[in-house]
């Protein structure tokens, strides 16, 4: 076998994993905890401080390798609905063999508790609790609808509160913007449900979709939406959120238009293009965090 030949196939295998991890939800992950530690979390420590704090990196770290698993073991139970749902995804991931892939998601697992244990063992112990509620929603919550909802809605929410723990700030701001971010996910998960239901029909995977149908699912994607509007209006009323007020203004607005849409779309594109909305909604929503306090960006950086 030739080296170009072999240097391919390590090339397809690293790409095959990056999509059964999904690397730029991971990437996300990182940059939204960082700046959580830096706008809300820490607001009044210096930029190099939060940089260069070991402990906040390795609980990061940690974060990206059980998160990492987490995809990894979902990945491995969905195998035969991802077939039917994600054709092409599916293709990129069967480069690398299931035995690989359990044996990476260990090897991370291993690897996230002992860097969490290098900060504290209260760490070390919220991120292998984290570890069990992963592997507990992909082998078991995940095939009950509402509680399977409810589930991946506070899994993905969860890595937030490791940071949020670290640095002791408990605020009502900080629990207001969680709620948000909490209905977001749980309407996402909503428009996941809808867009995958032909796969989740023929392996008899029973989602609030299928148990419930389409219309029980625009009613309570609806539902949702107007009760977002609460910790939106309640964000409006802190001066401390600064110029993210006008990324909330810009949710609002884009929910309201997301409602029309939603009752207006009854094929897999549709549901698709809704889901990716709301995930560049989510996405804006990290980068927005840096509109919280402008100076601090300017302070922080000539303190460096």
């Amino acid at each position: 076998m030739s080296n170009n030949t072999t240097l391919k196939q390590f090339g397809l295998k690293i790409f095959s994993l990056f999509s059964v991890v999904r690397g730029y939800n991971i990437l996300a992950l990182v940059v939204a905890q960082y700046l959580a530690a830096i706008f809300i979390f820490s607001p009044h420590k210096s930029l190099s401080h939060v940089l260069f704090d070991f402990n906040l990196f390795f609980i990061v770290l940690a974060s990206v390798c059980v998160i990492a698993s987490g995809y990894i073991i979902n990945n491995f139970y969905d195998k035969e609905k991802d077939q039917i749902n994600r054709p092409v995804k599916s293709k990129i991931d069967s480069y690398v063999s299931q035995k690989t892939k359990l044996s990476i998601y260990f090897l991370l697992n291993f690897i996230g508790v002992f860097l969490a244990y290098l900060v504290s063992w209260r760490a070390s112990a919220f991120f292998a609790i984290y570890i069990f509620l992963i592997w507990f929603y992909s082998h078991k919550l995940k095939k009950f609808p509402i509680i399977g909802l409810i589930s991946a809605a506070i899994l993905t929410i969860l890595p937030f509160f490791a940071v949020f723990v670290y640095y002791k700030n408990f605020s009502s701001i900080i629990f207001v913007h969680a709620v948000f971010l909490f209905l977001l996910l749980l309407i996402r998960e909503l428009m996941k449900n809808l867009e995958n239901m032909d796969g989740d029909i023929l392996v008899n995977n029973q989602t609030v979709a299928i148990k419930y149908g389409e219309v029980f699912i625009k009613k309570l994607s609806t539902f949702l939406l107007i009760l977002i509007l609460i910790p939106i209006y309640l964000l409006w009323q802190y001066p401390e959120i600064g110029w993210m007020k006008y990324y909330f203004y810009a949710a609002g607005f884009s929910l309201l238009i997301f409602i029309f849409l939603l009752w207006r779309s009854h094929t897999k594109q549709r549901y698709i293009i809704l889901h990716n909305l709301l995930k560049l909604l989510i996405f804006a929503g990290i980068f927005s965090l840096m509109l919280i306090d402008t100076s601090v960006i300017i302070e922080r950086l000539l303190s460096l």
